[in-house]
């Protein structure tokens, strides 16, 4: 069975729109098969912080962390960043999206994103987008 790590974006998007696809994906995962890194933990920190609605937004990331574990980032982690960093050194501007990646690649999860473009481009991190269509559906049946 897969396992999974939500990078920021999606879980920020699910926080605010809670799309049926994505539940029904979460949904066929086994527990703990789905974790968030401790770096999107920190960006997610920092949204709270400056939240027109710090409460609701607590209340949304009090929620999706007790469903999501939290996975600290170790020595593993900072090994996979060198070659991530080194593959992308053009793109100064994503410096925590390559840190999310390389926590990603340590701990051999596939990056739940809705910037498949972004992080399309880290070498030997697997990519699914769960809010596009499932190949091999209809969208509406």
């Amino acid at each position: 069975m897969a396992r999974y790590m939500f990078d920021t974006n999606m879980c920020i998007y699910l926080m605010k729109n809670q799309p049926p696809q994505v539940a029904e994906r979460f949904a066929q995962c086994f527990e703990g098969d789905v974790v968030l890194s401790a770096i999107s933990l920190a960006e997610l920190e920092y949204g709270v912080t400056t939240s027109c609605d710090p409460q609701g937004a607590r209340r949304a990331l009090q929620a999706l962390i007790g469903r999501v574990p939290v996975l600290p980032v170790n020595a593993a982690a900072a090994r996979a960043y060198g070659p991530v960093r080194a593959a992308t050194r053009e793109r100064k501007a994503d410096a925590l999206d390559k840190l999310i990646a390389a926590h990603a690649i340590a701990e051999d999860l596939t990056m739940v994103t809705r910037n498949v473009g972004d992080f399309g481009a880290y070498p030997g991190l697997r990519v699914e987008d769960w809010t596009a269509p499932r190949q091999g559906t209809v969208p509406g049946r």
